[in-house]
């Protein structure tokens, strides 16, 4: 019998090795993620004093209509400060390594953390809030370390452990940023001294300085260098096959094993296209997130459903845990059955329910003139479809960390994504909010402004994602 040689387009090796899924590395990527969970902590836990801080400071003189600008300003420097130097830091990881920079940011927290509990001067609130966004860039860089540490067939999984990461720490910063400020009043025999009278917002600044100082422990001991030509012991190999996302043979970075020139890339349509993504499903994301407390505690006279702040905060936090709960179990398993692409696109359709909700619970407010079963069954729908549109993140991640053109410029490509994001954290509530006001004040559209002004930004996204390529099986 004649033996055929086996023909190049069916790889029989190639494909029984790409079926074969890679461990997750716990350890390194639990510590990556424990690190990770320090920003939602410094970020949120502000949120419940804030205004109070604000009121009782007598920077207002008094008019607490302005306190909502002044809270405005101090939730957003954060933002707008990390958006002016992410990508810095992330550029700079690829240089001198993802441990540095970590530590860097860590440390930055800290120390800001506890300025911002020690002010008794708006300036100085302000000064600390910006301490924390410029020296923090750990976002970014934190995506590329799973990046790094991870391969095409464990990838998503690990990417679909960020997004619980943030919500759980978005739900656990407001329950002690709330439950320990003036801790004077409520423990006199444990806090009974002059200091926390002076500094009664001090112990939830502490409580979160704490831990950013514990994660910076945890990372210089325990959290191994990721960036390959940082790594002790190994030399530098030619690089492997990253599966990437659409770049084609000669893209920049191909044969260069250094950091592409951030001009290149931005140059580059394969890098572009899942940046411009992330950016849109980010500034999409934040406006319903700042939309939905809002409208949840308009008067219902103006079209809201005049819930009060406590029923919110519950309808939010179990949404928090209900959502974390189906990205562990759902997210993982459809990317791998369906793709990335398909997930991606599939997800960002969800928001159409999200959006459409808010005019139709207004609407029906107006007729019921009370809270009922509707509204709480349209509430359901809403955040469970909400919940579907999570899963778009840790594809995102995956096309943004498969669109690096080498693995050495992984840092900035995921700089690049997070100022997009970070820019659309620190304009989108200001923007949507108002525009939502704006809106009611002048029955725009029957008051529905906003939500047509939404549609338009999640319609450029429907598009955006039908240019994303599909990744091909041996990719996955």
């Amino acid at each position: 019998m004649k033996i055929m040689a086996p023909d190049e387009s069916t790889p029989l090796l190639e494909n029984s090795q790409t079926k074969t899924k890679t461990p997750l590395p716990k350890l390194q990527l639990g510590l990556t993620l424990f690190v990770l969970f320090s920003e939602p902590i410094s970020s949120q836990y502000i949120f419940p004093f804030i205004n109070q801080l604000i009121r009782e400071l007598g920077i207002t003189g008094g008019d607490d209509r302005k306190i909502g600008y002044y809270a405005g300003v101090i939730e957003s420097l954060f933002f707008v400060t990390q958006a002016l130097t992410v990508l810095w830091w992330s550029r700079l990881s690829d240089y001198i390594g993802r441990r540095p920079v970590l530590l860097v940011g860590l440390a930055g927290l800290s120390i800001s953390n506890l300025c911002f509990g020690l002010s008794r001067e708006f300036w100085a609130l302000v000064a600390s809030r910006c301490i924390a966004g410029a020296l923090n860039g750990n976002v970014g860089v934190m995506k590329s370390v799973v990046g790094e540490i991870t391969d095409t067939t464990n990838m998503a999984r690990a990417f679909a452990l960020i997004p619980i990461v943030f919500f759980a720490g978005a739900s656990i910063a407001p329950l002690f940023g709330g439950g320990l400020v003036k801790p004077h009043d409520r423990w006199p025999e444990l806090f009974s001294g002059s200091f926390w009278v002076n500094h009664p917002y001090f112990l939830p600044s502490l409580v979160s300085a704490s831990f950013t100082t514990f994660s910076f422990l945890v990372t210089a001991l325990f959290l191994k260098e990721s960036l390959p030509s940082k790594q002790r012991g190994k030399e530098l190999q030619p690089e492997p096959e990253r599966g990437s996302i659409g770049a084609p043979a000669g893209a920049p970075g191909d044969e260069d094993a250094s950091p592409v020139p951030i001009r290149t890339l931005l140059k580059t349509y394969s890098v572009i296209i899942p940046i411009a993504n992330y950016g849109i499903l980010g500034l999409v994301e934040i406006g319903c997130f700042a939309l939905v407390p809002l409208f949840y505690a308009t008067p219902v006279e103006i079209g809201g459903l005049g819930l009060q702040p406590f029923t919110i905060g519950m309808i939010m936090t179990a949404f928090c845990v209900a959502n974390g709960l189906f990205q562990a179990l759902f997210t993982a398993r459809a990317i791998e059955r369906f793709g990335e692409r398909r997930v991606f696109r599939s997800a960002v359709l969800a928001y159409f329910p999200v959006i459409a909700s808010f005019p139709t619970m207004s609407w029906i407010i107006q007729v019921q003139k009370e809270v009922g079963m509707a509204i709480w069954v349209l509430i359901v729908a809403q955040l469970l479809s909400w919940a579907v549109v999570e899963m778009a993140y840790a594809v995102i991640f995956v096309f943004v960390t498969r669109a690096s053109p080498n693995k050495y410029s992984l840092g900035t490509m995921n700089g690049l994504s997070q100022t997009t994001t970070s820019i659309a954290r620190a304009m989108g509530p200001v923007t949507f909010t108002s525009l939502f006001a704006f809106s009611k004040e002048y029955n725009l559209l029957g008051g529905n402004l906003v939500y047509v002004a939404l549609l338009v930004l999640l319609c450029l996204l429907v598009l955006l994602s039908r240019c994303l390529p599909e990744l091909e099986k041996e990719q996955r």
